[in-house]
């Protein structure tokens, strides 16, 4: 009994601790261990799952890489009506490389261009044409070939340059190249930069601006007799002034043939006329009266008329002269002096005194067919763009945009009115 005594004593010391709750706390604990072991498995588990689970992730993320189709973009984008003239055509790829790039315009020019040194980007390497319609191809390393188009827009306000001489002519070696625009220019430099001028035999030709529509070219001596001289314009899309366009691109020639310089001393009277440096004629001539001198200096032939009508109300001078029929009459300036043939003055006028209001005057006859008078013979030798230098009229030499007449400048004076 004692033993069962003491055995009940220890039982009240701890009440909380029966022997169910004994086996319960073992249980607890046991399970605890369980559920650690199995949650240390698990964890296991869980890890190999999850590297498992990133494997096939990364080898479906490169397999959809690997079926990922390249991404092509145009800019101008297609479809585009109105797209910019002023910016280069672009295409990009992503996720390939472009193996090429043709842009070509309805006109059947085509753009040029280049890619970058990772194949994914191609840059034109000039604008595209205003008004015009550009398929683009492009090529993709691996995958289909793609097409885009646009349409660029037409410029607001355009201008054009008309040229001297005409296209494919034969002039004299005094015949500049000379450009008269349609508007007036403000960005000198990028419109000359879009015109060149060069010469067979080569020589350097430079331009020089009288106004901001007039451009002459010229080398710094008179051509050489034989030279082909080749005019490229390459304006369209130029921006020759704010929101005004350039719209030519063409190339044209002239040529240059034999040299004829004639020499008119008025203080003598007389004209003396070389051809390729040898003298073949002289001719009695009068010039501008007191009142009329004549301008001197270098002057360029650069209209002809077998007959004209000539008033002095165009230059003027009031009512003192309309003669309907002068024969033989080339010009030599813009403001009105020719030289030309004369058939009202007595024939002691020619070599004998200077008689004319401002223009060189030779013996001539009515209706302008007798061909043996100088009037008709200088006229028959000579060409558009011959050169005609007058001294001793008691008059300044004639300003150098007064006809194609920027012979009068030095090459030094010529090539500071250069934009370029």
């Amino acid at each position: 009994m004692g033993v069962s005594h003491i055995s009940n004593r220890t039982e009240e010391r701890a009440p909380g601790w029966s022997r169910r709750g004994v086996l319960t706390a073992l249980g607890v604990s046991s399970a605890a261990a369980l559920t650690g072991c199995a949650g240390a498995a698990g964890a296991a588990e869980g890890t190999t799952g999850a590297t498992g689970s990133a494997s096939a992730t990364a080898s479906a993320s490169a397999r959809a890489t690997a079926r990922r189709e390249p991404t092509v973009t145009v800019t101008p984008a297609d479809g585009t009506r109105k797209a910019s003239f002023t910016s280069p055509v672009s295409v990009t790829v992503a996720d390939g490389t472009l193996t090429s790039v043709t842009v070509t315009g309805n006109d059947g020019s085509t753009l040029a261009g280049s890619l970058d040194g990772t194949g994914t980007t191609w840059t034109s390497a000039r604008h595209p044409y205003s008004g015009t319609r550009y398929t683009v191809t492009a090529r993709v390393d691996g995958a289909a070939t793609r097409t885009s188009a646009f349409t660029t827009a037409a410029p607001g306000a355009t201008f054009a340059g008309y040229f001297t001489p005409e296209a494919d002519s034969t002039s004299g070696v005094g015949m500049p190249v000379s450009l008269n625009f349609t508007h007036a220019v403000t960005d000198r430099a990028a419109v000359q930069k879009a015109i060149t001028v060069t010469a067979e035999p080569a020589v350097e030709v430079v331009g020089h601006w009288f106004d901001d529509t007039r451009l002459d070219f010229r080398p710094e001596t008179y051509w050489a007799a034989g030279t082909t001289i080749t005019l490229t314009l390459r304006l369209k899309d130029v921006e020759g002034a704010d929101g005004v366009y350039g719209v030519q691109s063409k190339t044209v020639t002239f040529h240059i043939g034999r040299e004829q310089i004639s020499t008119v001393d008025l203080s003598r009277k007389e004209m003396t006329v070389r051809r390729d440096g040898v003298r073949t004629a002289s001719y009695p001539v009068t010039g501008g009266d007191a009142d009329h001198t004549t301008w001197g200096g270098i002057m360029v032939i650069s209209e002809r008329f077998e007959q004209t009508r000539m008033q002095s109300s165009t230059v003027g001078l009031g009512d003192e002269y309309d003669i309907a029929d002068v024969p033989h009459a080339q010009r030599l300036t813009t403001s009105g002096t020719f030289i030309h043939g004369n058939y009202w003055a007595a024939d002691s006028v020619f070599g004998g005194r200077n008689s004319s209001h401002g223009c060189v005057g030779l013996h001539d006859a009515k209706g302008g067919a007798d061909s043996s008078v100088p009037g008709y013979r200088f006229y028959e030798s000579s060409m558009l763009g011959d050169v005609v230098i007058v001294k001793n009229s008691g008059d300044r030499t004639v300003d150098p945009a007064n006809g194609l007449n920027g012979w009068n400048l030095s090459w030094k004076r010529w090539k500071a009115g250069s934009a370029l």
